[in-house]
């Protein structure tokens, strides 16, 4: 059964009950899974540091990540750990929160949804490892972008969705 969401301005539809949120915690399951089977597989054939060339601007590395975003903290004496592991699930409560109330609004819960999977999948490896397992590094003129993972990825496309979500909603309440 569906109806049209209040809150969604009428453009999207929501589905009754729990439903709708379900489809969005599917992703960020679908997200999480596939964060956490490539990180096996980097820590399963490479050592830490090792790198294999890809092409002129990409390789695959084995990096490990004691901070957060650009390895902030991570020269701190490990308390970070456990600050950022539990950083990472209030997010995740917050977000299934946001989900349950906003089903229907479908970009806003996309974005909601990859940010979920992705916190997930680096608390998975904080608790597991102690850091979290980054791979892939860019690069060009000797210039290299701090390696990151699937995860990662997942939360930046998230953070995207959200600003573009935000956008469009200031434009349509014009």
């Amino acid at each position: 059964m569906a109806r049209a969401s209040k809150k969604s301005g009428g453009i999207g539809l929501q589905r009754a009950g729990s439903s709708g949120m379900l489809q969005w915690l599917g992703l960020a399951f679908i997200i999480m899974l596939v964060d956490q089977f490539t990180k096996v597989l980097i820590v399963g054939y490479y050592h830490l540091g090792d790198s294999t060339y890809v092409t002129s601007f990409f390789n695959v590395v084995r990096a490990h990540n004691r901070g957060a975003a650009f390895s902030f903290l991570a020269d701190s004496s490990g308390w970070q750990r456990w600050f950022f592991t539990a950083l990472g699930l209030v997010a995740a409560g917050v977000i299934i929160w946001m989900l349950k109330s906003h089903p229907g609004q479908r970009l806003f819960s996309f974005a909601m949804a990859c940010i979920l999977g992705g916190a997930i999948g680096n608390v998975v490896d904080r608790m597991v490892h102690g850091y979290v397992v980054d791979f892939l590094d860019f690069h060009s003129h000797g210039y290299h972008f701090p390696a990151f993972n699937v995860a990662d990825s997942a939360i930046s496309i998230g953070a995207a969705c959200l600003i573009l979500d935000e956008l469009l909603r200031v434009r349509r309440g014009r």
